[in-house]
């Protein structure tokens, strides 16, 4: 059985994003063969929440592979995406804080997210520091150049603001 899930959902994501009919019979047939395969649920998740931007149903489909396995590395990542694009700040600021505590998960991507949460709220001083701390998880790099040129845009931002109240 896990055989024959695995197939289908390595068959969902080889079609995402590009042949999203395709990507869709899979994974149901994977949802099929195991209703609570947390990264199946991700999926269907990331499908809502990146092609279709019906937030609230990726939620559902977020919070049951979380409930189906705390620690699995990939929802994280996605349903924090999915809570800053639909201004659901306070949740992932809860979920952020979490996913940092997981073992395992890339550290450096989460603390970009907690940067993202800052930089939406307008708080530029403080979405530097999850940058910077990004830097010691960052073991690339072209990680290392993508951290660099996001402070600059930030700091790029925190001018022009500043500039717009002189």
């Amino acid at each position: 059985m896990t055989l024959t899930k695995n197939k289908y959902y390595f068959e969902a994501l080889d079609n995402y994003p590009y042949s999203l009919p395709d990507c869709l019979e899979a994974l149901n047939y994977a949802l099929s063969y195991d209703p609570e395969d947390a990264d199946s649920l991700c999926l269907m998740g990331r499908i809502y929440s990146e092609m279709l931007t019906d937030y609230e149903k990726a939620k559902v489909f977020f919070e049951e592979a979380m409930q189906c396995n705390v620690s699995n590395l990939n929802t994280p990542q996605y349903y924090i995406k999915c809570l800053l694009d639909n201004e659901d700040l306070d949740e992932a600021e809860k979920l952020i804080s979490y996913a940092l505590k997981i073992k395992g998960i890339d550290k450096a991507r989460i603390l970009i997210q907690k940067s993202l949460l800052f930089e939406i709220r307008l708080e530029y001083k403080k979405a530097l520091k999850p940058l910077e701390e990004a830097k010691k998880y960052s073991y690339n790099q072209a990680m290392v150049d993508f951290l660099t040129n996001r402070a600059k845009f930030i700091k790029n931002k925190m001018r022009k603001n500043t500039q717009k109240k002189k």
